[in-house]
């Protein structure tokens, strides 16, 4: 479940609602990302498999993701990633195909150009949805996104993968704010002390 969580959650943080088309929402998300000095939010992972939490942060297309399954840092050319399966952080250049599923501005993008995007009926007055469904096959069956259309924030996603398993994706406690470049490079004490480190570059 760790890779499938934070896949998913890396291709949903921070993408803002309200566009007049889903497509031109994707556009907003690398768009909000972009426009200001950082964003942070909190997020959760729930399947049959269990529940995973942690935090994200973001600014332009650097990343960083914190959790007890899985720690990612990404400065925009290098990625350092920790499990805890493992036991060592794995140092990478990533493919731009490799960023699709651990990038948001990546994965924005793909979404865009490989799934056919739909608003739909929402449940509430106060809910934007839109339904994805993917043009050639992949993992993912459907994809349903929930926003807030009075904070004009993702809030809900569920995804329905081809295997019949489904993984519910809830982000919270959205925060604009300065971060620095080193956010996004690798931090020894957000892991284990004498983690060893491997350079797969």
């Amino acid at each position: 479940m760790r890779n499938i969580a934070l896949s998913i959650l890396c291709c949903l943080v921070a993408i803002v609602a309200m566009a007049q088309t889903p497509a031109q929402m994707l556009d907003k998300c690398v768009a909000a990302i972009n426009a200001r000095q950082g964003v942070t939010a909190s997020y959760s992972v729930s399947s049959s498999q269990g529940t995973s939490s942690g935090s994200i942060a973001m600014l332009g297309n650097k990343f960083r993701v914190i959790s007890p399954d899985a720690k990612c840092w990404y400065d925009g050319t290098t990625q350092w990633s920790w499990s805890p399966v493992t036991g060592e952080v794995n140092i990478t250049n990533p493919t731009a195909e490799d960023l699709q599923m651990t990038n948001p501005i990546a994965a924005a993008q793909h979404f865009k150009a490989n799934f056919n995007m739909k608003k739909v009926r929402a449940q509430t007055s106060k809910t934007y949805a839109v339904k994805l469904t993917p043009k050639k096959k992949d993992n993912i069956k459907t994809l349903w996104l929930y926003f807030d259309e009075t904070t004009s924030l993702l809030r809900t996603a569920r995804f329905e993968m081809n295997d019949k398993s489904v993984y519910i994706v809830k982000i919270t406690g959205y925060k604009h704010k300065s971060l620095s470049n080193s956010t996004f490079t690798f931090d020894k004490s957000q892991v284990p002390a004498g983690t060893q480190v491997v350079d797969l570059r």
